[in-house]
């Protein structure tokens, strides 16, 4: 088996339009959340979200290009191009059969769609759609996208399991190159669901916060008060490799992935099992392959989207696997700041779960005041600051609807 590191990273989020960013918003623990601009929200229960910034397609794309791309696609392609910057890969010296593009969405194109139908229903005398309609909406037509635009003929395709889309995109990256069917991945994942039928759907489900009134604090992980999780927007994008071919090309490396452990809850469409045994199965299976044991890991990016359900359920699978080590564990929630960007959440977490290795720095926890009363003690769940401490390995969560589980594990690169 090759070992397989990570060379560059790129994203664009609501607290930050580059990794740099990002990183640093996530490190002082600042809220993306803000009412939203995107359409008139007051007739919904929830009206406001994690927007990405000051946004404005044209500084990116051109006309022509903006015409034929939903926005999780610009998305995408921006935090591909920024890792690929990153990693300082030139395509023309390496061997593009042998690259691929492993790229995510737990939707795709929900804004394109949405217009389109809104306009049909007011003009069905005369229907009009546009012709790239369908190559917007379809979820993999970004991983084909970012393909296209670097002459990529390498692995391609889009995994496609909710909010477990993109850390699963990164785990089978990892899979597919240490097996040597690939030298280098670009594995991430993308989404773009502030629109008002995706506000409206989450509202009927009772999934969404709708703390109206204190919407920069409503997504609180792990808090007493948590009424629901708060949806965010934006993508992620890593450079997957294999160490043969990084050292080749003398590239900086941030991290190693040593382990993917995926699983399923079996048990409901939407709610996560109640003692966490999908959970529980992804980060074993995936501590397991890494070939270290539960006190080995130092950091867990948790999943904890801030429902009542879902957030407890995690904290039981992490206190059964980690019941050794409970105490030595630290424990974070970049959500508290994000929001849920549903399939392109595990991206942007692998990336400052990749940081925290290579920095020795952990984000901080925002918002929560009073912890569960359900959740142990012993659990460092690093409220309100950042930490500075060794991590030598680190775990990524990821649960979406479905049942579908995944547990990315990452070490400190070493020689």
């Amino acid at each position: 088996m090759k070992r397989v590191v990570i060379t560059g990273l790129g994203a664009i989020t609501p607290i930050g339009k580059n990794v740099a960013d990002y990183w640093k918003n996530l490190l002082n623990g600042i809220s993306g959340a803000n009412k939203i601009t995107r359409f008139d929200p007051s007739k919904f229960k929830t009206q406001f979200a994690c927007e990405i910034k000051d946004y404005e397609p044209l500084d990116y794309f051109n006309r022509k290009e903006i015409r034929k791309l939903d926005r999780f696609s610009q998305y995408g392609l921006i935090s591909a191009d920024e890792a690929i910057k990153d990693a300082k890969l030139d395509f023309s010296k390496l061997d593009t059969n042998r690259i691929g593009v492993i790229f995510s969405s737990g939707i795709g194109g929900f804004d394109t769609f949405e217009r389109e139908l809104i306009n049909y229903a007011h003009n069905n005398l005369n229907p009009r759609f546009n012709p790239f309609f369908i190559t917007k909406i379809i979820a993999n037509g970004l991983s084909g996208l970012i393909s296209i635009k670097h002459g990529l003929r390498g692995i391609n395709y889009c995994p496609v399991t909710a909010c477990a889309s993109s850390t699963q995109s990164i785990i089978q990256a990892f899979n597919y190159i240490r097996l040597g069917k690939a030298d280098v991945i670009i594995a991430g994942g993308s989404e773009a669901p502030v629109t008002e039928a995706s506000i409206g759907g989450f509202n009927a489900m009772k999934a969404m916060s709708t703390n109206n009134e204190n919407f920069s604090s409503a997504s609180r992980p792990f808090d007493t008060d948590r009424d629901g999780f708060v949806v965010g927007e934006g993508s992620g994008a890593l450079i997957v490799e294999s160490l043969e071919s990084a050292l080749k090309r003398d590239a900086n490396i941030y991290g190693e992935i040593v382990g993917g452990g995926e699983s399923s809850d079996a048990h409901h469409i939407t709610g996560t099992h109640p003692e966490g045994l999908g959970a529980y199965l992804a980060m074993k299976s995936g501590i397991k392959e890494a070939d270290i044991t539960p006190e080995n890991i130092n950091y867990i990016n948790a999943h904890a989207t801030s429902t009542g359900l879902g957030d407890l359920s995690e904290v039981k699978a992490i206190e059964t696997l980690f019941h050794s080590s409970l105490d030595s564990v630290q424990v974070s929630a970049s959500k508290s700041m994000t929001g849920h960007l549903l399939g392109g959440t595990g991206a942007i977490e692998a990336i400052s779960t990749c940081l925290s290795i290579y920095t020795d720095l952990i984000p901080p926890t925002i918002n929560t005041s009073k912890v569960d009363e359900a959740i142990p003690k012993a659990l460092n769940l690093s409220l309100g600051k950042s930490t500075s401490t060794p991590v030598h390995y680190a775990l990524s969560n990821s649960f979406g609807f479905g049942g579908h589980c995944a547990a990315l594990i990452l070490k400190k690169y070493t020689d």
